[in-house]
């Protein structure tokens, strides 16, 4: 009886203590508290305003609501809405996602959405609310989504990450990095959710147009490309961002390809592979990471302390904030059945190591509950505000929360990144290829058909999270070739669609064909949506089925996983049909994920892939048709010939893959592929080491040679292989590359270095090490265009730390 009495009395001393704390916290904060004083150290200034803070102040600072439902438009003005206001008071939110945002899922359109300079008002309104309108004062983070882009109305449209990857140029992705950073910071945004991670070697999977590919190191490469154009030098320059890393971790490889789906992989292979863009983009200075909504051996990641908290700050020091992606908190119970009560699901997120919710409805009230019922402690709760409040007072927020809202008309979509969407555009087309030098074409043609449903439909070009679009700034390839051919007589046949078979036209094509001395055949997927699809809480489409309804082109996409990777609809038979004319045919590929093209491969003279080109796709394409670019893209993802040989990446580990019954188990084009318009040579392979233990580099420098009659690029490719290993290792792993121009007859040195971090592996003790051996070295260009082979030997092993 005494204890429980003790008990009851300790209870109500905690709670009234904790409401004196709560008390204290509400008062009027001084005009000189040391959080105000921009002379103050960041630290100081952390604390102090922590202290002041109420728990509910701390739980909304870690809540990041829908942007799009925070301003009110009339006509050219716009303000604040009551929702912003409501929020304010009553959440105490610290951030919003994608203010900005204008797609189907937001009903926001060129309308009723916002221009740069009318987001820019928003933005500095919605401030002012956050800002003069709250206790402490405390400016909003604003997050948008800038893969490829920044996902808003009048912003530049650069290609899609698998486009950029085909570029295999990381100096390009610096450059469009920063001018997606400056298009942000001028409307008032501070976070760009990008570079995307993620490994995809699943290509049924719907966001592989999302990725830089099937490779570590490439997809790290141009991943520190973004990383570095978006925070540049440090995010107090008002022209740059904080970049979010997504997603944290292994998500492109799930189940089935189902899009959030289990993955089943070892912790080896975690580290090894999965994880090794983003160690990369860590050691960096990437300031804040975004989870995956799929589980890993059985964890959900959002809930994954070991990954979140254990490898990301423990062993690699990471110092910036994790935030869940959208409704992945609720998902720790809704989908992955992992949690009793969605108050349960916010107390594993937050004690594995979220730092943030997107969305709002996973922390809120689940996690103010979660805490004041003892499952989530007062130190793990400040710990995650700290990691939200530091980077504000990094960003100047609290100094200069606002924007000068004259400035996106000069810089946002300017001529300059325009230039930037072409160049990237350009670098990035493939030539698959081009059987008897069909390719390029000759200026003197006089007609030309140009047939397809991906001929001249700006959406299909642009790729999943893109903006509604003014038609004048997009150019797609009918007006690229129209543009370059303005005396040729240039029909157009659209054909068919890409799923519907509804809207076929075949004859009139074939026609086309027929009276022309070329057929340019644009076919391929879509990942454009329009307003009658359907949306998940994710944001994720769903996949319509609706009797007699008109299918949209939209194949790909995040939430349209695929069974087949055929081309859909009535595509390939259109094509067939061209080509049975006897007209030269080339086939121009657009598309966000790898398409069996077997036939076309095997009948079509020249092929071209050129993914989601952006918006100076069609200009990029003409100039590469028409010879006045020599293409140098390369896939960053290996091309099937069956949906049963996958996965199919290049470097996958050993044994040798042996062949089917029906078809050999090599891929119909490799990683790395992609035809000139002249020829290279690769001679004198040099190995020099030099230095001791973990000291040691090794430089492999070859000379290659424009043999041909054209200038051009040659991507020069490095890849590794650790002849005997105490684990498992890959078949070959690419370790280095460099894209160079060669004009006619000119010859380059071409010099990679490699130190201990590129011969790694994780041994059976799970130890990073650079095991003593023979490690054979092959230049080519591609995985499987090997030119040249040598190799060296590691003296002793080297054993790595923080890995």
């Amino acid at each position: 009886m005494c204890y429980i009495y003790l008990r009851k009395l300790t209870t109500a001393v905690f709670v009234l203590v904790f409401m004196a704390v709560q008390l204290s916290a509400q008062e009027q904060v001084p005009a000189n508290a040391v959080y105000k004083s921009s002379r103050a150290p960041i630290e100081a200034r952390v604390t102090d305003l922590l202290e002041r803070m109420t728990v509910e102040e701390k739980v909304g600072q870690l809540t990041t609501l829908l942007g799009w439902k925070m301003y009110t438009k009339t006509g050219n003005s716009v303000e604040a809405s009551e929702a912003l206001k409501t929020a304010i008071e009553e959440q105490k939110i610290g951030a919003l996602w994608g203010v900005m945002r204008a797609d189907p899922w937001t009903q926001k359109t060129l309308l009723n959405g916002l221009n740069p300079e009318l987001a820019a008002k928003a933005t500095n309104a919605i401030q002012k609310v956050a800002v003069e309108e709250s206790r402490l004062g405390i400016p909003l983070f604003l997050a948008e989504e800038a893969m490829h882009g920044h996902m808003a109305i009048g912003t530049t449209e650069f290609p899609s990450a698998i486009a950029q990857a085909s570029t295999f140029n990381p100096q390009l992705n610096k450059k469009m990095g920063a001018a997606v950073a400056k298009e942000l910071r001028a409307q008032g945004a501070h976070i760009g959710y990008g570079p995307i991670l993620d490994l995809a070697r699943e290509p049924r999977w719907s966001r592989v147009e999302e990725t830089f590919g099937e490779d570590p190191y490439l997809i790290s490469e141009m991943g520190l490309g973004v990383i570095e154009g978006f925070q540049g030098e440090g995010i107090d320059n008002p022209e740059n961002v904080i970049s979010t890393l997504k997603h944290f971790a292994a998500y492109g490889v799930s189940e089935g390809g189902h899009n959030g789906g289990a993955v089943h992989i070892g912790q080896r292979e975690l580290m090894q592979d999965y994880m090794y863009p983003f160690k990369k983009a860590i050691d960096a200075g990437a300031l804040s990471v975004m989870t995956a909504y799929s589980s890993v051996d059985g964890i959900p990641s959002t809930s994954n302390k070991a990954l979140l908290t254990g490898l990301l700050r423990e062993q690699w020091g990471f110092d910036g904030f994790v935030v869940s992606d959208l409704a992945s908190i609720e998902g720790i119970k809704g989908d992955h059945h992992a949690a009793a009560t969605f108050e349960d699901a916010a107390a594993l997120a937050m004690n594995a190591g979220v730092d943030a919710d997107l969305g709002g409805n996973g922390f809120d009230d689940e996690l103010l509950h979660a805490f004041k019922s003892g499952k989530v402690s007062e130190a793990r709760l400040d710990e995650a505000v700290k990691n939200v409040l530091r980077l504000k007072f990094k960003m100047g927020l609290f100094e200069n929360p606002y924007v000068e809202e004259k400035t996106p008309k000069k810089e946002v979509r300017s001529t300059a990144h325009i230039a930037i969407a072409k160049e990237m555009a350009l670098e990035g087309v493939t030539l698959l290829k081009n059987e008897n030098g069909l390719l390029p074409l000759s200026k003197d043609l006089k007609k030309i058909a140009v047939i397809g449903p991906n001929a001249d439909t700006q959406y299909n070009q642009l790729g999943d999270y893109t903006a509604p679009q003014e038609p004048e700034f997009i150019v797609t390839p009918l007006e690229g070739i129209r543009a370059k051919m303005p005396k040729a007589e240039i029909t157009y046949v659209k054909g068919t669609a890409i799923r519907d078979t509804t809207q076929t036209d075949i004859p009139a094509a074939v026609a086309a064909a027929k009276n022309a001395e070329v057929a340019i055949v644009v076919l391929g997927g879509s990942s454009a949506r329009d307003f009658k699809t359907e949306y998940l809480e994710t944001g994720a489409a769903t996949v319509s089925s609706k009797e007699n309804e008109v299918l949209s082109d939209m194949e790909s996409g995040e939430g349209y996983d695929r069974s087949t990777l055929d081309l859909m609809g009535k595509q390939l038979e259109l094509l067939q049909a061209v080509e049975a004319t006897g007209t030269p045919t080339i086939l121009v590929l657009i598309t966000g994920r790898p398409l069996l093209i077997n036939w076309p491969a095997k009948h079509i003279p020249a092929i071209i892939d050129t993914w989601y080109p952006g918006s100076q796709g069609g200009h990029a394409l003409a100039d590469v048709l028409f010879g006045d670019y020599n293409p140098a893209g390369r896939l960053p993802v290996s091309i099937p010939k069956s949906v049963g040989q996958s996965p199919v990446y290049y470097n996958h580990w050993w044994p040798k893959r042996r062949d089917y019954v029906e078809e050999t188990s090599a891929p119909l084009y490799a990683f790395g592929h992609g035809l000139s318009y002249t020829t290279f040579d690769y001679a004198d392979l040099k190995i020099t080491q030099s230095g001791n233990a973990a000291s040691t580099t090794i430089e492999v420098s070859v000379e290659v040679t424009n043999t041909g009659d054209r200038d051009g690029d040659e991507v020069v490719q490095l890849y590794v292989r650790d002849v005997v290993s105490s684990v498992v290792t890959s078949v070959k792993q690419l370790r280095g590359f460099e894209r160079i121009h060669l004009a006619k007859g000119e010859s380059k040195t071409v010099t990679f270095t490699l130190t201990p971090v590129e011969l790694a592996l994780f041994d059976a003790e799970m130890n990073h090490v650079a095991e003593a051996g023979e490690f054979e070295v092959q230049l080519g260009a591609s995985s499987q265009d090997i030119r040249l082979k040598d190799s060296f030997e590691l003296l002793e092993s080297i054993r790595l730390t923080n890995n």
